[in-house]
């Protein structure tokens, strides 16, 4: 029986969250489906969907995301579409939400780690809206295992209507290039073979100071050849870290490319030597996948999803310890047989993240919501 679907897609284009927001309708269109689905965009997003087919409507909404506005908006969207299901993509129900209602939580890194929030207040914003969704939401999707443990754990709740859903990996990762593309791509952006690789934003629980320290200190434990790239959007943080390079004297190796466009991505993972990924925390860990299915060895961390889902796939490390990351690194880089190994041993655990599976699963927690 066909039904009216909302989703929250106003975070289309942040980094994580924006990617599993886009990936994941995207399959759900190619599913086929006789669902109507409504998918609520920012105004600069009117026309991102548009080759969407026609089950697939878009509304824009304007109101800011985590404000007092966006409860009392999505309130009145939800009544006058008269949706029958509506899937938050970012853990805040509406103040009022007259359907059954699906919440995705990608994470509690706002709880487990509260110093890095901007200030109390967000701290209690983020506790109470998180603990309203497993209230109020008859199911929950989370990105792994791990964030369902620490949400039980964490808010005492039984897991009965919380369900892990693996987000996908683009196919473009898949797709091997040749080294003429490759090099098309990375010299424009100052590149060059061999390189180490860095992806993340700039919150503070990304650890790139202690991956840089550790970098410095891989170069003076083997000789080695090989950049530190960095990319990702830092802002005013790029001033600390080129402050830190120089102090290790290591300014001339590190490169910080800000934001590159995702269609550069590909060929930035395929040309590294090597992934580097030891974050305190996350609820999934989306670039260690990118980099697995691109086929270039990783080394990650042994705590949170990380090692839920890269152990025995990567090369884990304890994200505080500096020296520990360094031998890691100044290891592999010495070893390439071994970074052979965890290539392949990384190709082989991305075929199991695809996106039509994602949908597939994610459809069956829609009906499991329909149905309660």
């Amino acid at each position: 029986m066909p039904h009216k679907i909302g989703i929250d897609a106003r975070k289309l284009t942040d980094f994580g969250i924006g990617t599993y927001i886009e990936q994941l309708i995207r399959a759900l269109a190619a599913l086929e489906t006789e669902h109507l689905f409504y998918l609520f965009v920012g105004e600069r997003h009117r026309h991102h969907l548009d080759d969407l087919p026609d089950n697939f409507r878009v509304v824009v909404e304007t109101s800011p995301v985590y404000s007092a506005r966006e409860l009392l908006m999505l309130s009145w969207r939800l009544f006058r579409l008269k949706l029958d299901l509506y899937h938050a993509t970012h853990y805040v129900l509406p103040a009022v939400v007259p359907c059954r209602a699906v919440v995705t939580i990608h994470d509690i890194i706002h709880l487990l780690y509260p110093q890095f929030l901007p200030s109390p207040v967000a701290l209690l914003y983020a506790r109470r809206m998180i603990r309203r969704s497993l209230t109020k939401a008859d199911r929950i999707i989370t990105d792994s295992e791990n964030t369902r443990s620490d949400l039980m754990e964490y808010f005492r709740v039984g897991g009965s209507n919380i369900e892990a859903i693996y987000p996908g990996v683009s196919a473009r990762f898949r797709r091997r290039l040749s080294e003429a593309e490759i090099r098309a791509v990375i010299e424009p952006l100052g590149v060059t073979r061999p390189y180490l690789l860095f992806v993340g934003n700039p919150k503070p629980h990304k650890n790139l100071d202690r991956i840089v320290r550790a970098y410095a200190r891989a170069l003076s434990l083997g000789s080695f050849q090989g950049d530190l790239v960095c990319v990702g959007e830092r802002g005013n943080r790029d001033f600390k870290i080129r402050e830190r390079a120089r102090q290790l004297e290591i300014e001339d190796r590190l490169k910080l490319l800000g934001h590159v466009d995702d269609e550069a991505l590909p060929a930035l993972y395929q040309g590294a030597e090597l992934f580097l990924f030891p974050t305190l925390y996350e609820g999934f860990g989306l670039p260690v996948v990118e980099a697995m299915a691109s086929g270039t060895a990783v080394i990650t961390s042994s705590n949170s999803a990380l090692k839920e889902i890269a152990e025995g796939h990567a090369r884990l490390v304890d994200p505080l310890d500096v020296e520990k990351i360094a031998q890691a690194i100044a290891g592999l880089m010495g070893d390439p047989e071994r970074r052979l190994e965890l290539s392949r041993a990384g190709l082989e655990r991305a075929e199991q993240f695809r996106w039509e599976r994602t949908a597939r699963q994610t459809l069956a927690v829609y009906e499991k919501a329909l149905a309660n």
